[in-house]
């Protein structure tokens, strides 16, 4: 169903460690991709990172979905510290449709609009990929933090025979109505900007991006982190200076129809939406095979707690263990390091050794 771009490798040399365990990337193709929509496109395109080695049984394989706006090389920084151990398994990072490498408005710039491409939508193609390059019917593991949560939750409910288990890191099995209304507002700010017309954005949105960079950035982190001036800690000269290197300069680089992309895809996700639940979430959530450990941040202010809490009724094998941090949503992401990323590191080294 597929062409698959040729795949660039780094070769490991002898005693290597994991930190330069073997790598490979590219670019698969599927043609004729039909959506959960009723659309079919005539071509989606996964781009893919792999770390590791497959063995013989391909049995030891861990799935790691992009999150929001982020691509692989953003978020490898985990297999190197050994969150995921490239040593013991082949770690896939696949990337979500949007983020601009795998298919995304940005791909065609003489485009008006972009078909809607669900969690499910991105889950089979991932599917599709994994199999297609590397012949892989079983996951030991899909590992995700924020919308690649989402997507982790997402394998789960399509492919209950499949996954072993899942790590859900600050994430959740549907967007929340809070959630939804956060992301309704980060949109609309964007969308102020004058090169938004009809629907669709005609420039680079400069300042729609960077006047949503500082919404979200007073949802990303706690009232604690801001109150105890945390990002004095990350070197940053000032609150200001913070905002700007860390939040505008970064949106400023963003293609502001790939965000409305994934912002589209992370407001409709509910492993619900599946022709197998009817809509049923609970439902969705009772077919889970997989053994599921949610982490979410006791300071998260869009992916909360309670969200995780009312899941887990309707999980039979679960365990939920929040991450005691003031870093809201970004302790689920800790490239800050110290006792968050310790935190999740435990975490996932339990569930893993269980069963």
């Amino acid at each position: 169903m597929g062409v698959t771009q040729e795949p660039r490798t780094e070769a490991q040399a002898p005693g290597a460690t994991a930190r330069s365990a073997p790598s490979a990337e590219g670019v698969h193709e599927l043609r004729d991709f039909p959506l959960q929509s009723g659309e079919v496109l005539p071509s989606v395109r996964i781009a893919w990172k792999s770390f590791g080695r497959l063995n013989a049984g391909a049995s030891n394989v861990i799935i790691y979905p992009t999150s929001f706006g982020a691509k692989d090389e953003d978020i490898e920084w985990l297999v190197h510290e050994q969150v995921l151990d490239p040593e013991r398994y082949f770690i896939v990072i696949l990337n979500l449709t949007g983020n601009g490498k795998s298919t995304s408005p940005s791909h065609f710039p003489e485009a008006t609009s972009f078909p809607g491409i669900s969690v499910y939508d991105n889950v089979y193609a991932q599917r599709l990929t994994v199999e297609a390059l590397f012949g892989i019917r079983e996951v030991e593991m899909v590992y995700g933090w924020s919308m690649g949560g989402m997507q982790a939750y997402h394998w789960a409910t399509a492919f209950p025979d499949l996954v072993r288990r899942i790590v859900v890191v600050c994430g959740s099995a549907r967007c929340a109505t809070h959630n939804y209304v956060f992301l309704e507002g980060v949109k609309a700010t964007l969308q102020t900007d004058p090169d938004f017309r009809d629907g669709w954005f005609h420039g680079p949105a400069r300042r729609g991006l960077a006047a949503m960079a500082r919404v979200y950035a007073g949802w990303a982190l706690s009232q604690s982190w801001y109150r105890e001036q945390k990002w004095v800690e990350g070197g940053y000269k000032s609150l200001e200076d913070f905002l700007q290197r860390s939040w505008v300069e970064p949106f400023s680089q963003r293609d502001p129809n790939n965000v409305c992309a994934q912002i589209r895809t992370w407001q409709e996700a509910d492993v619900g939406r599946h022709p197998a639940y009817g809509g049923n979430w609970q439902a969705a959530l009772l077919g889970i095979q997989a053994s599921v450990l949610l982490v979410p941040g006791e300071t998260d202010l869009y992916f909360r707690v309670r969200d995780n809490e009312l899941e887990a009724e309707h999980l039979r094998n679960v365990t939920m263990t929040p991450i005691p941090s003031i870093w809201g949503h970004r302790a689920g992401n800790p490239r800050h390091g110290g006792a968050d990323l310790a935190f999740i590191r435990a975490a996932v080294a339990r569930h893993l050794a269980v069963g």
